[in-house]
């Protein structure tokens, strides 16, 4: 397409090959693998395709960068993470339509996400300067006693196609912020943009090694040779609970740091006292963005039964507004789904709820391509799939609860815990159900949770550890004690 030439500037020459050791070359074996349009199907470029023997040429070359870049002040460390900030900030335009070539979203979102991922950037580069030690009174008079942090070392980072910028931003600024040096593998279905990333590191100075790009059609070799390899001492990743799993018992054997943010099964709750058009207004802006396709997305609206006809009738006035079409329209508000797989599992969850008496009250069907209707229904149960499983896509589906407990048990009655939402102007209400919400992260009466400025994680099966604010440079440090005698 004439117009993703035009938008591929930022990788002249770039896309088929890799980033590793400060040099742009093709992978090991000579083979590339294509990356896609999910708007129209259209062949974008073909991408090195990296394979274990440029693992660990990359974590060598990562390896190797380590003791200088750690021997770096925090304020030279800042210094390049500021200009990489503003290296991305400067290319917010191309960048954006990049990513909606390569995952789909619509143009609005990729430029929302382009300044939600630069702001990592920026403020990791400031939290280099604040990894402040400990002084801890002696127990003698004799001694003294300090905790200093140091950076883990090289650290892994695999990231997801759904957000393939702000993902890479969120694990690398805390890493090259606290002195470590990464290895980074992007989805497949969306390396470009991670490409570019690297492109725009270099442009900004930031050293040979410090970040190694490792594109893959192989997504399980390419995690088992991270894994296995001893120098890489943190891997962090954001996909599938499944695979975070692997990853994990993978990673056993090294006793490698882990982070994971894996899958979500969102809860909204709607109760009898809420202001409905604000909590509409949430529902939409939760379960539509990138096209139901993120792990806060809402997935189980649970409204109370005093206000659930007049909910459904709102929600479904408005998603039946929604307009689908190419991310590049500046008009279109619901992309297409990423994959065919992807678009099959919805067909198959719709499907299956229909089945056990869910009534579609708007959408309900393919629209051609990989689009799919945004899709309200109503009478769902939990007995039904997509009360259990990730739909991960345009489906909004209605159940109806009559007290606070029953919300909350349903709303519990799943083994993720990575988001949850709730509307009400009862405060009393708003607090007891926010604690009870098994969930790493509770929004009320707002659904806006993605901030630099915060902790960004889950509980049970959705992972731990937490990225974003002061507590995101936490994975990448070791605390080290140090004891002074004959003071």
């Amino acid at each position: 397409m004439s117009d993703f030439h035009d938008d591929l500037a930022l990788l002249p020459g770039r896309g088929a090959q890799t980033w590793i050791g400060g040099a742009w070359r093709a992978a090991h074996s000579g083979r590339t693998f294509a990356v896609h349009r999910p708007a129209t199907g259209a062949h974008l470029a073909d991408v090195a395709d990296c394979t274990p023997h440029d693992v660990d040429e990359a974590v060598t070359a990562a390896q190797q960068a380590w003791p200088a870049w750690r021997a770096r002040t925090a304020a030279q460390r800042a210094q390049a993470l500021h200009d990489w900030h503003a290296a991305i900030v400067a290319h917010t335009e191309p960048l954006a339509r990049l990513m909606t070539h390569e995952s789909g979203k619509v143009i609005a979102e990729s430029r929302g996400e382009v300044a939600y991922g630069a702001a990592f950037v920026a403020w990791f580069a400031e939290e280099a300067r604040r990894a402040y030690g400990d002084t801890i009174p002696a127990p003698s008079a004799d001694r003294r006693i300090v905790v200093i942090r140091q950076p883990v070392g090289v650290s892994a980072a695999i990231t997801p196609w759904n957000f393939p910028l702000a993902m890479v931003t969120r694990k690398v600024a805390p890493a090259l912020a606290a002195g470590c040096t990464v290895v980074l593998k992007p989805a497949a279905e969306t390396p470009l943009t991670a490409l570019a990333l690297a492109v725009l590191a270099e442009r900004a100075g930031v050293p040979a090694g410090v970040l190694n790009v490792v594109p893959s059609s192989d997504a399980a070799g390419i995690g088992e040779a991270l894994c296995a390899d001893v120098r890489v001492r943190k891997l962090s990743f954001t996909g599938s609970t499944a695979v975070g799993k692997r990853l994990m018992a993978q990673c056993a054997p090294n006793l490698t740091r882990l982070s994971l943010e894996l899958g979500g099964n969102a809860p909204f709750l709607v109760f009898d006292d809420a202001d409905l058009d604000p909590a509409v207004d949430g529902a939409i802006a939760s379960k539509f963005r990138n096209t139901g396709q993120t792990c806060v997305c809402v997935n189980r609206i649970y409204v109370q039964a005093a206000v659930h006809d007049a909910f459904v009738e709102r929600l479904a006035a408005r998603v039946a507004a929604l307009r689908s079409g190419d991310g590049l329209d500046e008009r279109a508000q619901v992309g297409p789904l990423i994959h065919a797989r992807a678009l099959e599992k919805v067909q198959t969850l719709v499907a299956d709820a229909v089945s056990q008496g869910a009534s579609v009250v708007t959408g309900g069907e393919a629209r051609g391509g990989l689009f799919y209707a945004p899709t309200v229904l109503r009478d769902a149960t939990p007995a039904m799939r997509l009360a259990k499983e990730e739909v991960f896509g345009p489906v909004a589906p209605v159940f109806r609860f009559h007290t606070e407990a029953e919300a909350v048990a349903m709303a519990n009655a799943t083994e993720y815990g990575l988001a949850a939402y709730l509307y009400s102007r009862d405060i009393g209400r708003c607090w007891r159900v926010a604690e009870a919400l098994e969930s790493g992260m509770v929004g009320i009466n707002d659904v806006r949770l993605g901030t630099e400025v915060a902790p960004f994680g889950g509980v049970k099966h959705s992972g731990f550890g937490r990225e974003g604010s002061r507590h995101g440079m936490e994975a990448y440090e070791e605390l080290k004690y140090l004891n002074f005698g004959g003071i």
